[in-house]
């Protein structure tokens, strides 16, 4: 399962690859995770006061305006550069190296993010033949916001993708051979990421299962180029469509310009349309590992 490239990828992470390393690695970044998120708070309190901050607050939490969203993502600052800060302080080595060799990264990302946005535009299509989505946000509004919402989304992914494929893929893979641990753990910590009970009721577990799929073909693709590009564009694209195109109501509202005319409890609708997810996500996958692989 190995790969040359992946090989070359771990190669940085090996002399320093101890499982207690990794654990104190996980509280570091939770602890630089949670001093971003108080940062962005301490700004709310110093630009607004005490009033200002519990409003503002209540907006970040739902993220059900532009700038509620905003900050939402901007609570994500913390969590990339907690892994930048983790394996300089217990791993020595360079923060660059969670990323994999730059020119991989840049055009793998681009390459990866036309493709799936591409499909995934085509799957939305579809989608709008079956559903009227409810207008959200004016038009005129949501491309006011939409240069920053981009930034945004590549902040939120890209995040998510250095702590996941970067650090946690990279460290068990320097320390183990088998991909049921490299591969699977942090795919299913991924998806347990994405448990929220009280925003998707009964699709909770349907919900962290996709997540799941979604992380273990992000492994494969960072295991098969050797960098956390591939991951990241699949990830920036599928945020882009999901979080600014068209958002499921009760999820980030804040900048999309369309709802779906169901919430993200609704089972009976959202049961039903993970299967199109689930075909989403396989046929962007196969196309680009023929794409990645020349």
């Amino acid at each position: 399962m190995f790969t040359e490239e992946f090989e070359r990828y771990v190669q940085p992470a090996r002399p320093r690859a101890q499982l207690w390393r990794l654990f104190a690695g996980v509280l570091v970044m939770l602890i630089v995770y949670l001093i971003g998120v108080a940062a962005v708070f301490a700004v709310i309190w110093l630009t607004s006061g005490t009033l200002g901050l519990r409003n503002w607050s209540a907006k970040l939490l739902e993220a059900s305006s532009p700038t509620g969203a905003m900050l939402l993502m901007a609570s994500f600052i913390g969590m990339a550069v907690a892994p930048m800060v983790a394996v300089r302080l217990l791993h020595r080595r360079k923060a660059r190296t969670l990323f994999g060799p730059q020119q991989v990264v840049v055009r793998d990302f681009l390459r990866t993010a036309g493709i799936v946005l591409a499909i995934y535009s085509l799957l939305t299509l579809g989608w709008s033949f079956i559903y009227d989505g409810v207008p959200n946000l004016n038009f005129f509004l949501w491309l006011t916001f939409l240069p920053i919402a981009l930034l945004g989304v590549l902040i939120q992914t890209g995040a998510e993708e250095l702590v996941f494929r970067g650090y946690f893929q990279q460290q068990l893979g320097a320390r183990f051979n088998s991909p049921v641990i490299w591969m699977l753990l942090p795919s299913l910590a991924f998806g347990l990421a994405h448990y929220n009970l009280d925003a998707a009721g009964q699709n909770t577990w349907y919900i962290v299962a996709t997540a799941t799929v979604f992380g273990l073909i992000a492994a494969d693709l960072t295991r098969i180029t050797g960098s956390i590009g591939a991951a990241w564009g699949f990830h920036f694209s599928n945020n882009v469509i999901a979080v600014l195109i068209v958002a499921t109501d009760g999820t980030i509202p804040g900048l999309a310009l369309y709802l779906t005319p169901y919430t993200a409890d609704d089972a009976s609708k959202i049961q039903a349309l993970i299967f199109a997810d689930y075909v989403g996500l396989f046929l962007a996958w196969m196309i680009l590992r023929r794409v990645l692989s020349r």
